[in-house]
């Protein structure tokens, strides 16, 4: 038998580690945080995973939480007039092909912890080190780090071919909320773009109550441009004082959302996060002072600002790559060459685009591509496939990047809707 450790109980080490329990490995999960205080403490992120990267989770049958709350079903795109406060100069919405999926983190990984002991999982409560992981990866097959901050995180190399930024390009503010109004066009995700200042997300979402019982939320997610005028939120140390601020602004900068939202409250008093997100692709391989070589896995290797909302899916994607590769190896040797291989293939692949898709929006949108979202308004098929590109982002491109690939696509759809009306 096959013994594999993996530092780290978030949604890459989590679900690899029951997918491997799943197909006979011995495996070694390390947590910093027991279940109970997954679920006591801060909120983590927004964590909304749309449809290929929820059926990563089916597979392994960890989809607890489905169909008691948190589906996403549409997707809705605002940019605010720059010259106009509180006017919308672009809207367009589509439903999600594939419905996404948010259950709050706390919850989610404490489920999935006690699931993963309940199974016979091997679980060692601690906060590791370098020299702790050194032990385990005397003792096992494979090490894989799935912790991405602190001095494991460091272990690992930035890629400075692929990492554009130095320093975080937004300061976040998260809130989850309960009490807000149902949404008119279905369960979904509101993107408001605000030129100059940032963006504000809304998305839904499925967390507990007091009880333990399924309660559904929105979390508004603030990502402000540094020095901009929606940065005012540093200070705020009071969670309450940050969602009265957070609900005035967007009474400000997107009215179209305030009512919605008018008697929202916190959902608990943990349920705020604040602070800034450095995007950065580290190199997959990491040397411990023994020499030994280890892995990276999920926000240890690839960390992207949650602009695109892409952190939870890529890590889950990340996860089911991973897993496939370790079966395929058989009785092989886990040695550098095929940590570096498996990795370079997910990138390639899959996780470049969801990188170049989010630093991109991390800039100031080009006139193509706010040529596209005008064109949007009118074609449902161009607003679609925006939309559902938060599944897929691949679809993207080369558009996305290419001003006469974008005016090609959409007078191709132009076209074809004028020719079908």
């Amino acid at each position: 038998m096959r013994k594999v450790a993996i530092v780290g109980a978030g949604q890459a080490g989590l679900q690899l580690a029951h997918g491997l329990l799943q197909k006979g490995f011995s495996v070694t999960l390390v947590s910093d945080r027991t279940p109970e205080q997954f679920e006591q403490g801060r909120v983590l992120s927004t964590q909304c995973i749309f449809g290929d990267g929820l059926d990563t989770e089916r597979r392994l049958g960890l989809n607890h939480w489905e169909g008691q709350g948190g589906e996403v079903e549409t997707f809705s795109v605002n940019v605010a007039h720059p010259g106009v406060p509180g006017e919308r100069l672009m809207h367009f919405s589509s439903p999600l092909e594939f419905h996404g999926h948010a259950v709050d983190q706390r919850v989610k990984f404490a489920g999935w912890l006690r699931a993963f002991q309940e199974a016979g999982g091997t679980v060692v409560m601690q906060a590791a080190t370098p020299e702790s992981v050194d032990d385990l990866a005397a003792t096992h097959d494979l090490t894989l780090i799935s912790a991405g901050k602190g001095d494991l995180g460091k272990l690992f190399r930035k890629n400075p071919e692929r990492t554009p930024y130095d320093a975080p390009q937004r300061q976040c503010s998260l809130v989850y909320v309960r009490n807000a109004a149902p949404r008119e066009n279905g369960q979904g995700v509101s993107a408001n773009l605000i030129p100059g200042a940032g963006e504000i997300f809304i998305i839904p979402g499925l967390t507990q109550d007091e009880q333990g019982r399924p309660l559904s939320y929105d979390s508004l997610l603030f990502e402000a441009i540094p020095g901009g005028p929606m940065d005012i939120f540093r200070d705020v140390k009071d969670p309450q004082e940050l969602t009265a601020k957070l609900k005035d602004y967007i009474q400000q900068f997107i009215p179209w959302e305030a009512e919605r939202l008018k008697d929202a409250e916190l959902t608990d008093a943990q349920a705020w996060l604040m602070g800034g997100v450095k995007p950065e692709v580290r190199f997959p391989v990491a040397t411990l002072p023994s020499g030994r070589p280890v892995m990276g896995l999920g926000d240890t290797v690839i960390v992207n600002d949650p602009i695109t909302g892409q952190g939870s899916g890529t890590a889950a994607k990340a996860a089911d790559h991973y897993l496939t590769r370790i079966l395929e190896r058989g009785d092989q040797p886990f040695d550098e060459a095929w940590m570096t291989q498996t990795f370079e293939d997910f990138y390639n692949d899959y996780a470049q685009f969801t990188c170049m898709w989010t630093n991109a929006m991390l800039a100031p949108p080009p006139e193509h591509v706010l040529n596209y979202f005008g064109a949007a308004q009118n074609v449902p098929s161009l607003a679609g496939l925006f939309c559902n590109a938060f599944n897929r982002p691949r679809t993207l491109f080369p558009w996305l990047g290419d001003p006469q690939a974008a005016a090609d696509l959409v007078a191709e759809h132009t076209a074809r809707a004028q020719a079908n009306a």
